[in-house]
């Protein structure tokens, strides 16, 4: 994404600066709150002025700009998220505002040169202190030590949506601005930042990026469609943003007619594509989906029509916590997921969604690549994917055929291996994602059932079952001798 830091002499110029805001450690009689463990900053828009976040081709903006960008950055003041142990925010108290142009404001803050630093950059009509932002920095504080950076640039998204994606260029460059003070002045290397952006955010962070040599890493959070799906590398996140680029597509349906307000375009190392990318469980869509004027459609219904849209942070959100609950499976389209075509993990392994992808890079081809997975219709949205293959014993009979797998951490609920004519020696394989990972699987549990009376009363049971966990080579198999009657739990043990 390279773009040109500065203009010529006919060109008009956009400049301005951008200033962090910092709450100073509040004294709650909480000792977790008086030990900083983690960093919370807002970042902020100042007045305008010349400065390095550089001018603006008009050849590079987007029609629509009108040869000019409002103010945006515009500063909300929060207390420091220090321990996990925040659940709710104090008043206000005194703030310290950090300037790049001023070291000294850094110094007297908590920012932390030794510690990876996360900006979090909100979409369309959003805003910098909306809870799922803190809420995002928060679950960070709970695993690391961690700068969280907050941008917050409403003035700039609660315009109209044409007005708001031209400012995406100024919101990136006023990122990339601060990273370079950061490096400029602290030897604070690029390298260890993240950039985390949602909807339009993500594009922003890929100008961040363009402008940013050795950026560490991009994540994209349900990247938009409209103005940027298609367009060139210049004015859309794409993989030469950072070292590691990070994909996470959630509402990839056609704008047209099916309101699909994220993109389906590959734009990371690892684009992924939960539930397929285009409905998520839990989202419905009515009679509104129909509408297609993007001004008109956040108001008042953001959180019902854009629900696919959202989703993509409330899923990295949880993957921050749940470290091996978003395992997603390389293949080459979600009907071949569906069909189980794509299980279990390769050689290679399998990238987690969201906040721990990063252990994947270096993993894969050159290629962008898709992977996939399923998860929750609600909170707790993690999964953990399972194969089972039953051999089956005893007599013929019609009905169905469940399990459920025990282990030490705990037990799944019975899920539905095959349905039909139940034939001695024959095989049936499936795949179910379960709530919880269960952990070292200890024993199978076995049912069958028709719900038709049946005068014969035909016992079946289950010779063989074999069970993987989807990131690990090692299959499980389990026996049992027995035969059972219809709605009888018949138990396997290793063998």
């Amino acid at each position: 994404m390279p773009v040109p830091l500065s203009s010529s002499a006919a060109e008009p110029a956009l400049t301005a600066t951008t200033r962090l805001t910092w709450l100073p450690q509040m004294k709650p009689s909480s000792p977790a709150w008086r030990t900083p463990k983690s960093t919370l900053i807002t970042l902020r828009r100042s007045q305008p002025s010349n400065s390095e976040a550089g001018a603006f081709p008009l050849g590079y903006m987007r029609a629509g700009a009108g040869g000019a960008f409002p103010f945006i950055l515009i500063d909300e003041y929060y207390p420091p998220l220090l321990e996990f142990a925040a659940v709710s925010f104090p008043g206000l108290v005194n703030y310290l505002t950090l300037l790049p142009s001023d070291p000294s404001t850094i110094e007297a803050s908590n920012f932390q040169t030794n510690r990876k630093t996360r900006f979090i950059i909100h979409g369309f009509i959003d805003k910098g202190e909306e809870s799922w932002l803190l809420e995002m920095c928060k679950n960070m504080f709970a695993v690391e030590e961690v700068n969280c950076i907050c941008v917050d640039w409403k003035k700039g998204s609660q315009t109209t949506y044409t007005q708001a994606a031209n400012n995406v260029r100024v919101v990136g460059a006023q990122v990339a601005q601060m990273i370079s003070m950061l490096s400029t002045n602290y030897s604070y290397s690029p390298s260890q930042v993240h950039l985390i952006g949602h909807s339009l955010g993500a594009h922003a962070a890929g100008e961040a990026g363009s402008r940013t040599p050795g950026l560490g890493r991009i994540t994209g959070l349900d990247p938009v469609e409209a103005s940027f799906q298609g367009t060139p590398e210049e004015v859309r996140l794409d993989p030469s943003d950072a070292d590691f680029v990070d994909v996470i597509h959630t509402d990839a349906a056609a704008l047209i007619p099916f309101l699909g307000f994220g993109t389906k375009q590959l734009l990371g190392h690892l684009d992924f594509f939960p539930n397929g990318g285009e409905e998520m469980p839990g989202c419905k869509k009515n009679a509104l989906s129909q509408i297609v004027d993007l001004d008109g459609i956040w108001e008042g219904t953001r959180d019902f029509v854009a629900c696919n849209h959202l989703r993509s942070y409330k899923y990295y959100s949880e993957s921050i916590l749940n470290p091996d609950g978003f395992a997603s499976y390389p293949c080459a389209s979600y009907k071949a997921f569906e069909s189980n075509k794509c299980f279990p993990c390769p050689d290679e392994g399998c990238p987690q969604m969201g906040h721990y992808a990063d252990k994947f890079a270096g993993r894969t081809s050159g290629e962008p690549q898709k992977f996939f997975l399923n998860t929750g219709d609600s909170s707790n949205f993690a999964r953990w994917r399972y194969g089972v293959s039953i051999t089956l014993s005893g007599k013929i009979a019609t009905g169905q055929v469940k399990v459920a797998l025990f282990g030490n951490k705990g037990n799944t609920h019975q899920f539905d291996v095959f349905r039909g004519i139940l034939t001695p020696g024959s095989t049936h394989s499936n795949q179910f994602d379960a709530k919880l990972d269960i952990g070292t699987i200890e024993k199978v549990k076995f049912l069958w059932n028709n719900n038709v009376i049946n005068p014969t009363f035909p016992k079946v049971g289950a010779a063989k079952i074999t069970v993987q966990k989807g990131e690990e080579k090692t299959a499980h198999n389990f026996c049992s001798e027995s035969t059972v009657r219809e709605d009888v739990l018949l138990t396997l043990m290793p063998c």
